[in-house]
Order: C-alpha cells, then sequence, then structure tokens
C-alpha cells in the first residue's frame, strides 16, 4: 500500500500537488465511468429473522420459510445427505475438475489432485482401513493428527466410505488430552503428519493404540520407539496400495450415522468429544449456502485452507466448497508466509479469524501513522469506501482500491471474493476496515462445535458491525431469563439457545454432561448471553459462566487462574480480567498488608499500603512471583496475566464487590476497575 501511494503523490507532483488535487473528484468521476451496482438484500435489512408466535420469543430464518413451523433444513439436494455424497457432488458438479491443491516450496506452483482421483485415494485408503482389521461402521473411530493438507482429507473420505468416524487431535491440547481422546474413544489407528507428531503420541500412547500410518518419512529411531511400545508404523502410500489389492466393497453412511466426534480443548477437566452425525453437518452447510444468496459459492471457487481442520468452521466451509465442486488450496504449513501461498493460489474464498484480520489492520495503520499525507488518502478512501458499502455496493476496482487498498488484495491473492469471519468477536472498525480494504463481502456468524458451526450469520447487504446475524435455516434461537445476572428474555436479553438440525447428538460417552447441556426440550444451552437486536439480529454480550474467549480463540477461566495467583504470599485477592478482543489477560490484585510492608521495609521503601501500590519495584515483585507460581502449575502463555494493577483496599460485600458468601461479583468489579482495566490494555498495544 505505501508504495501505491508513493507512486501516486509522485504523478501528481509530490505533496503539494497531492493537496491540490481534489481527491473527491477524481474519485467520482471514476465512479461515475465505472457505475458500479447496488446489490438488493434478500431479506429485509430492518426486519432479519421471523418472530414465532409464542411465549417463548423463538426466532427462525427467513431464508426457509417452513423454519417457522418449526421444520428445519436438512440438505439442499436429494442425493447428497451425508458427506459421501458431498464429494461425489462435487466430482459431477466440477466434472472432474481440480480438487485438493498442495504446494512442494514456497517458490512452487499449486498442483492439483482432481475429484475422481481424490475418490479413488480416498476409497483405496479406507480400504486400506479395512485390510488392517477396522471394521466398516459408525462404532469405528480413525485418529488424524496433523495440518491442513490432501492426505487429511483423503483420511476422512476414506473413512466414510466404510461408515467410520473421524476424531481430530491437535496441538493444543496436549499430549495428556491426546492420550485421554485416544483411550476414551478406544482409537487403534492414528493417522500422523510426521515424525515429530508421532513421537508426541509415543510419549503417553495408550493400549488400545496399535497403528500409526504416516504422512511423511519418519526415522528409524522412531520405528524402534514405536515398535519397543507395541506400536506398527505404516506409511500412508503402503495403506492405499494395500486397500487397492483388497478391493473391499463400500459401505456408505446414512445420514443419521455420527461422522465425526470433535473434542473441544475444555476449560477444566478432560476435554469433551463432541458428536456430531452426517445430518448434523450438511443441514449446516446447506443453510450457510442458503444464507449466503447471491454469493453463493460455485464449483468455479477456489478456496484457501489454513484454519485448522481439526475446528469445525474450516471443515465446514471446505465441505461446502467440495459440494458444489470447487477447489481447495492448502496453505504450506507457516502461517507468517500465507500472503506467499495466498499469491500463489488466487483464492476467491477464504474463512478467517479476528487475530488474521487485526494483524491486517494494524500494519495498515503502523504504514499510514508516519505521513500525513498517506493518513489522509488512506481516510479518503476509507470514507468512500464505506459510503458505496452503505448502499450496498461492493467492489475492488474504484480509484482507492488502486491507490491505497491494492498491496492489503494483492496480498490475499487480488481474487477475494467472500470471506466468512468466526470463533471469536471481530471489532467494528476492523470488520468496517476489511469490508473497504478487501472489496469483497465479509460475513460473520457465531456458533459453537455443539451446533456444528453456524447458528447465526450477517446477510450481504448489511453493513453494520457489532452483531452476529440472524439465525440460519437449520436451526432456532431463543433467548433464557439468567435471573442471576439480570438478563430477562422479555426484555430482549438471555442465554442464548438453539434447537435444530445441526444441533449436535451428545457428548461422547458423557450422557450427565449431555443432559445439563440439551437440557429434556433438546435446546442447546450455549452459556452465551446475547440480546436480539430490533431488526431481527443477534448480539452477543456476556458469558453465563465466568469463561471467556480471546481474540485467537483461546478459552481463558478467570477463577482457575486466580486460584493459582492466589497461593503468591503477596497476593491477598485477585480479580483475572479478559476480553474477545483481546489477546491477553490482566489482573487487579489486592497486597496482603503484612508480607508488603515487611518486604519494604526490608528493602528500605518507605510509604503507606497505597504508596506501595503505586511503586513499581512492589509492582514487579508481586507481579513476578504470581508468574512463577502460573508456570509451576502449568499455566499455558495466553492463561498468564501480561499486567497487574495494585490496590490498597479489599473487596468487600460493604463496597459491592463480593457476594455475602464471600465471591467475587466479576461484573461490578468489571465495572469499578473499567478505567485500570483500560488503561492497561492501553499500554499493552
Amino acid at each position: 500500500m505505501p508504495g501505491d501511494m508513493d507512486q501516486y503523490l509522485h504523478y501528481i507532483g509530490g505533496p503539494a500537488g497531492a493537496l491540490a488535487l481534489t481527491g473527491v473528484a477524481a474519485a467520482s468521476a471514476y465512479y461515475l465511468v465505472s457505475r458500479p451496482t447496488p446489490e438488493k438484500p434478500l431479506v429485509p435489512l430492518d426486519d432479519q429473522s421471523h418472530l414465532v408466535p409464542g411465549p417463548e420469543l423463538v426466532r427462525t430464518s427467513k431464508f426457509y420459510k417452513e423454519a417457522k413451523e418449526g421444520k428445519f433444513v436438512r440438505h439442499l439436494f436429494s442425493d447428497t445427505k451425508t458427506l459421501y455424497d458431498s464429494f461425489r457432488r462435487g466430482a459431477k458438479e466440477s466434472n472432474n475438475g481440480p480438487c485438493l491443491g498442495w504446494r512442494d516450496g514456497h517458490t512452487k506452483p499449486y498442483q492439483w489432485l482432481h475429484y475422481n482421483e481424490a475418490l479413488l485415494r480416498a476409497k483405496n485408503f479406507g480400504s486400506g482401513l479395512v485390510a488392517l482389521g477396522l471394521e466398516a461402521n459408525p462404532h469405528t473411530f480413525v485418529g488424524i493428527y496433523s495440518q491442513n493438507c490432501p492426505e487429511w482429507v483423503l483420511t476422512e473420505q476414506g473413512a466414510y466410505c466404510y461408515s467410520m468416524v473421524i476424531v481430530p487431535l491437535y496441538d493444543t491440547l496436549g499430549p495428556d488430552a491426546c492420550s485421554y481422546i485416544i483411550k476414551q474413544a478406544n482409537i487403534n489407528i492414528v493417522v500422523c503428519e510426521d515424525d515429530s507428531k508421532c513421537n508426541l503420541l509415543l510419549d503417553r500412547p495408550p493400549k488400545c493404540l496399535t497403528r500409526l500410518i504416516t504422512m511423511k518419512e519418519v526415522r528409524p529411531a522412531t520405528n524402534q520407539r514405536a515398535k519397543n511400545r507395541g506400536i506398527e508404523i505404516l506409511k500412508f502410500e503402503e495403506v492405499e496400495r494395500l486397500g487397492a489389492a483388497q478391493d473391499n466393497k463400500e459401505v456408505p453412511p446414512k445420514a443419521s450415522d455420527v461422522c465425526t466426534i470433535c473434542y473441544t480443548s475444555g476449560t477444566t477437566g478432560n476435554p469433551k468429544g463432541v458428536m456430531l452425525s452426517h445430518e448434523n453437518v450438511v443441514a449446516a452447510v446447506a443453510s450457510v449456502i442458503l444464507q449466503l444468496g447471491d454469493h453463493k459459492i460455485t464449483s468455479s471457487d477456489v478456496m484457501i485452507s489454513f484454519l485448522p481442520l481439526a475446528h469445525m468452521l474450516e471443515r465446514c466451509c471446505e465441505i461446502g466448497i467440495y459440494t458444489v465442486g470447487g477447489s481447495v488450496g492448502f496453505f504450506s504449513g507457516d502461517v507468517k508466509r500465507l500472503s506467499d501461498d495466498m499469491k500463489a493460489l488466487k483464492p476467491t474464498v477464504t474463512p478467517a479469524v479476528p487475530r488474521l484480520l487485526n494483524r491486517i489492520f494494524d500494519k495498515v495503520q503502523s504504514d499510514i501513522s508516519n505521513s500525513f499525507i498517506k493518513r489522509t488518502l488512506y481516510n479518503m478512501a476509507m470514507s468512500s469506501k464505506e459510503n458505496e458499502i452503505r448502499r450496498g455496493i461492493i467492489r475492488r476496482n474504484s480509484l482507492w482500491d488502486k491507490l491505497v487498498f491494492r498491496k492489503v488484495q494483492e496480498g490475499m491473492g487480488g481474487r477475494l471474493r467472500l470471506m466468512i469471519v468466526g470463533s471469536a468477536p471481530l471489532a467494528a472498525n476492523v470488520l468496517t476496515f476489511t469490508r473497504c480494504a478487501l472489496g469483497c463481502l465479509v460475513v460473520e456468524g457465531y456458533g459453537q462445535t455443539e451446533c456444528v458451526a453456524p447458528v447465526t450469520l450477517t446477510v450481504q447487504g448489511d453493513y453494520i458491525p457489532e452483531h452476529v446475524g440472524p439465525p440460519v435455516a437449520c436451526c432456532s434461537v431463543k433467548l433464557v431469563d439468567v435471573p442471576e445476572m439480570e438478563y430477562f428474555a422479555v426484555a430482549n436479553q438471555g442465554e442464548v439457545c438453539v434447537k435444530g438440525t445441526n444441533v449436535f447428538q451428545g457428548y461422547f460417552m458423557e450422557p450427565d454432561k449431555t443432559k445439563e447441556t440439551l437440557g429434556k426440550d433438546g435446546w442447546l444451552h450455549t452459556g452465551d448471553i446475547g440480546m436480539w437486536l430490533p431488526n431481527g439480529t443477534l448480539k452477543i454480550v456476556d458469558r453465563k459462566k465466568h469463561i471467556f474467549k480471546l481474540s485467537q480463540g483461546e478459552y481463558i477461566v478467570p477463577e482457575k487462574i486466580e486460584n493459582i495467583y492466589i497461593r503468591s504470599q503477596y497476593v491477598q485477592q485477585v480479580f483475572v480480567h479478559g476480553e474477545s478482543l483481546k489477546s491477553c489477560i490482566v489482573a487487579v490484585i489486592v497486597p496482603d498488608v503484612e508480607v508488603i510492608k515487611q518486604w519494604a521495609t526490608e528493602n528500605h521503601i518507605a510509604g503507606t499500603l497505597s504508596v506501595l501500590c503505586a511503586h513499581p519495584e512492589v509492582k514487579r515483585l508481586i507481579m513476578d512471583d504470581m508468574i512463577l507460581w502460573g508456570k509451576e502449575a502449568g499455566l499455558k502463555s495466553f492463561e498468564q496475566v501480561k499486567d497487574i494493577y495494585l490496590h490498597p483496599d479489599p473487596f468487600s460485600v460493604q463496597n459491592g464487590l463480593l457476594t455475602p458468601t464471600m465471591k467475587s461479583k466479576r461484573p461490578q468489579l468489571k465495572k469499578y476497575f473499567k478505567p485500570q482495566i483500560e488503561d492497561m490494555y492501553a499500554k499493552l498495544i
């Protein structure tokens, strides 16, 4: 972007010329020449969801008329009711077009596996699993531990050829959790990416694990280590050859069969296995395609795959592409070089998370911060593009796209037309910037693994940020009272509850937790607090349990962290705080008066507790000790506070910061210390 601006300024005669030129007039002239056509919203933007008559104030999608009668989308095509069907439909729609793309190095072009070859290899791999002794039924679980790559999809589709169930493992679970999952699901075979991941599983292998199938070469030492533990290591290609030779007859799944168990990373205790059926996933994908309207995906679309396939946001996006016969190109494995992959692939569709978009936004702000001219051009560009977006005009061929936003667009391949954002809330200014800078439709969704992924999704033409859209066509949404937090459904506020064809089958081998989450009436209780806006869209405003998600998607349990920090001899009380738009957590600390005063005396620091709380040495002492306690207790980096504020007065019932049972009143603490919290985050930017 700076290069474009520099060239433009030189062309018009430097800064003086820039000031002489009326940018608005130039933009207007270009606008008249290009004559963009505003898009028509598919639903009234002031009334985006249907309110079902009745006391529960249930809302449903306007994209599917039957939803208001309690009937929800199950599939879009009569011949596509399972993920096995979806891939085969894609092969027909694409006329055996390119399906799975990869490249062998940062300077190499993308290579493609076409649909029919992908189908054959997947079938052979699945047949190989049967030849190795796995039973062809939905009670057979196959683990997969890998970054996104063609073999991931071949493994998944190979399992579906024989009605097996995919169980993804991923790094942030940690080795203990991976071992727990393999044992709980009685997984005999895990498909592993490389030597490193094999060794992580070999650290704590449950007895049920008998084979690892590797996509890449492993060291002889790893083979020996596996052999010592009674585990056989096979190459991916060996299993394919074995399956081709055996040519076992396919056993396609039913729509009601479980297709995957996605273990959530969990916030306390062991991870929970979310059981999703083929119908759950197909319905979720179908409803998103419906809600995309004029921008729905087609066989000509190319998607970049870089978000973890172990999570359902990425899985759903890819399944949607395969269903319509589009192409998916996988990133090279290094997120820092994602832009290189996008330039080579030139995708038209991408899923995204706030962390990526925040990084792009911050870089642009940094680039323009030291130049008045660049800032002026940027502000003019944003104003012009935002004005177009308000009128339903989405494009990337305006004067401002060429002058200001070209580098941003080219950094993502230059062809993006659709971006689906999820996993965590996106700040309003970043969302608006993304829409203006990329010149493509950016939709933001809300959901949970327990609902496959989508519950709500913004619609084309709605440019207003800070909400997550109306319900999708596979479910209905209602809000229920949370009196202890003073949220009431009659005031259009409460816990978000979901019912529909995307709601999960339950937690694997955990009926009590399933009942707790689903309840007797089949409504999934999400634990998120939402509010209905006047136009029928949903806004997420709070969390019922004191759990929150940071901007990068990591869950935080503040009480767990507080119980660790309170062990510090210097800490009397602690309040840990985080926000979904921030990437780290902070804390308010009430120091132990006697211990701090004694330390201060020994270190010749005079003053009252208020004075000591403001002393940098005291702050450093307490924070360093807290971090040590955190490390000793095994807190992850994102669970450690990045700044603290020392407060001299204890939290109490009298000052309204504790309950009568001496528990922290978190909403009140957040409100009370709002200035200090804002100050800490401002310093951390």
